[in-house]
This record gives structure tokens, C-alpha cells and sequence, in this order.
């Protein structure tokens, strides 16, 4: 069950990035805070990626589908990190559509990880069911 409610976080993940994405190709916003903005991505994907190590690791000597699990969704997070600061770099080079354009790839970035963490645990639940 544990390993059910990461992958439902995943997909949650996935589809409030494709609604946020969508809503700026329709309503483009000023991004602000630019640096900032990319700060805080180099700082998210170092620790999420971290955190992806150690939880896929945990969840491979545990064998643990929820902890794999989980180790994807961290890494789908540091993913997500480093296109935040792509997106950053393309506003303060002037090409602000980029920014909702990045937004869609890391929404169907998070969807295979979400497909992916899916797979992991219906396995580990079909080898615990056998």
C-alpha cells in the first residue's frame, strides 16, 4: 500500500506540473526572482538527488518496492530541479515561452517515472502475493 501511495504522489506531481505549465501557455506570467529561481533548483536537485540515491539504495537491500519507489520519485524531483534552472536560464535570455514549454517536458518527465514506480511496485505486490 505504501508503495501505491508514492506512485499516486508521483502522478499528482505530474499533473499539477502540466496544469501550472498550461495555464502560463495560456496566461504567460513575469517570472521574478530569476537567480533565485535558479538557486533554488541547483539546491533542489542536490538534495534530491541525494535522496534518491540513498532511498533506492535502502529499498534494493531492503527489497523494498515502496523505497524504490520512492528513490524514483526523488529522482523525478531532482529532475524537475534542473529544469527549473533551465527554465530560469531561458527567461533571462528573453525566451520566456520557453519557461511553459519546459514545464510540459517535465510533466511527461514525471509521467514515465510515474509509469516506471508503477511497474516497480505492482511486481514487488504480485512477488508478495505469490
Amino acid at each position: 500500500m505504501a508503495g501505491l501511495a508514492v506512485v499516486l504522489a508521483i502522478f499528482v506531481s505530474a499533473c499539477v506540473a502540466g496544469y501550472e505549465a498550461i495555464v502560463r501557455l495560456i496566461d504567460p506570467q513575469q517570472v521574478q526572482q530569476v537567480g533565485g529561481l535558479a538557486a533554488a533548483g541547483v539546491i533542489g536537485f542536490a538534495g534530491n538527488w541525494l535522496a534518491a540515491l540513498i532511498r533506492s539504495r535502502a529499498g534494493h537491500s531492503l527489497d523494498s518496492p515502496a523505497l524504490i519507489a520512492d528513490g524514483a520519485h526523488a529522482r523525478a524531483d531532482a529532475y524537475v530541479s534542473l529544469a527549473v534552472v533551465a527554465s530560469a536560464a531561458a527567461v533571462a535570455l528573453g525566451a520566456d515561452i520557453l519557461d511553459p514549454l519546459i514545464g510540459l517536458g517535465i510533466t511527461f518527465t514525471i509521467l514515465r517515472i510515474t509509469w516506471d514506480s508503477w511497474v516497480t511496485v505492482r511486481a514487488g505486490t504480485a512477488e508478495a502475493h505469490a
